[in-house]
């Protein structure tokens, strides 16, 4: 599917009111390691970025200096809504941006402020993503579920799949 306006206004629109993210990168022994992180901006920008605030002394910075490309999971079961997005991750050192992204909640983390020492910026950039999103309620989806299980037939029409490809 090719990238358009709408495509990138349907991602957006499916994790903007999601708080946490969990944020995998490849440690150096090879396993996958995810933690939880808030996504800072409150759209996407023209290079259709994440933004997230880290300790410069974590794993993650670490993970992300050897191998760039992490996944970033959000969810939102009360909506039926879910997202995946992949994209190449990078620490940027852009003061303008920490001033622009930060806020108050944020300096339970980092006390010395905007200007801690510790406090990296990372930027993921969106390669690709797939969401399921799913309309109906919760009765409808149970009704389709036991119609499925008495028909043995797979539930179908249970919520749209889709991908977005950003580059």
């Amino acid at each position: 599917m090719a990238k358009t306006t709408n495509e990138r206004d349907l991602l957006w629109e499916l994790i903007e009111d999601i708080k946490f993210a969990m944020f995998t990168t490849r440690h150096s022994n090879g396993h996958l390691h995810s933690r939880p992180l808030t996504t800072q901006n409150s759209e996407l920008d023209e290079h259709s970025s994440l933004w997230f605030f880290v300790s410069r002394r974590s794993d993650t910075v670490a993970d992300i200096a050897a191998q760039p490309q992490v996944n970033v999971v959000y969810a939102d079961p009360s909506d039926d809504s879910y997202v995946s997005v992949s994209g190449d991750a990078a620490v940027v050192e852009d003061p303008a941006k920490k001033e622009a992204l930060w806020t108050k909640a944020t300096e339970a983390w980092f006390p010395g402020g905007v200007t801690d020492p510790d406090l990296a910026l990372l930027e993921v950039r969106i390669t690709h993503a797939n969401y399921w999103d799913v309309k109906d309620s919760k009765l409808v989806q149970l009704l389709k579920i036991a119609k499925a299980a008495v028909t043995g037939k797979p539930p179908t029409n249970l919520g749209e799949h889709g991908e977005v490809r950003m580059k």
